[in-house]
């Protein structure tokens, strides 16, 4: 009797189910045709741009040191001194040790390649080797800067690949260059909205695509000679924080 009883029991719990089943589906089908069937919400996606100036307070200096001789000791020897001279000095100006930093070493042979009048190609022929040391520095006070570079240069250094004028700390002018982009993005939504009779609706989403620092030209700019009396001039101008945001509207009929 037991038996019997679970048994019937179990074939009325899949009927149950299979029943319940057979429900679901039309009304699941049904929940997805109201949803093709409901309108997509109009929308109107804007790009906004903005941007924000401020004077540098740091500037991240490239200076190396070439030497040539003969045999690759004896340039590295020369430059080794020379290199060594300009650490130095540039601790004795205030230049702390975590804002020096070695970018660059190299020892290239140096050849001759001989013209031949006869047309074959001769071997070329080693003269020497040339020794390169390059430092990365961050110079924090920029009225030492036109000072600091005239005073390595005195010391050897030959080589660099020019100065950047960065800030330590840009987030509050980025900040800045982010809020008017967004307050651009609004301006260019309504005129459309406007132009076309329709209505402008909530913000469905914002993103921040990029954001860059660029050096203003100096002619655009109240530029600061830094140089003291005798030393390197400095112009530093200022730095351009652009900041572009998409930002999604909903339209109101």
């Amino acid at each position: 009797m037991f038996h019997a009883i679970t048994g019937r029991r179990t074939a009325a719990s899949l009927f149950a189910l299979s029943l319940a089943a057979a429900t679901a589906l039309p009304l699941a089908a049904q929940a997805q045709d109201a949803a093709a069937a409901k309108p997509r919400e109009a929308t109107i996606i804007v790009t906004g741009e903005g941007s924000a100036e401020v004077a540098p307070d740091m500037a991240v200096v490239d200076l190396g040191v070439v030497k040539d001789a003969k045999t690759a000791r004896e340039a590295l020897d020369a430059n080794n001194k020379a290199m060594a001279e300009i650490l130095a000095a540039l601790k004795e100006a205030g230049i702390e040790e975590r804002d020096v930093q070695t970018s660059g070493f190299m020892i290239n042979p140096q050849y001759q390649y001989p013209q031949s009048s006869t047309g074959e190609n001769p071997p070329p022929v080693l003269i020497g080797f040339q020794v390169t040391n390059t430092v990365t520095l961050r110079v924090r006070d920029l009225s030492k800067l036109g000072e600091i570079v005239d005073k390595t240069v005195t010391l050897g250094a030959n080589q660099g690949s020019g100065i950047r004028f960065v800030n330590d700390k840009p987030e509050a002018t980025v900040s800045a260059a982010r809020k008017k982009a967004v307050e651009n993005a609004v301006a260019k939504a309504k005129e459309l909205t406007e132009a076309a009779g329709v209505g402008l609706g909530r913000v469905i989403e914002i993103s921040e695509t990029s954001y860059r620092a660029e050096a203003m030209p100096i002619a655009r700019t109240m530029a600061k000679d830094f140089a003291a009396a005798g030393a390197v001039p400095i112009a530093a101008g200022e730095n351009s924080y652009s900041v572009t945001v998409n930002v999604t509207f909903a339209l109101n009929n």
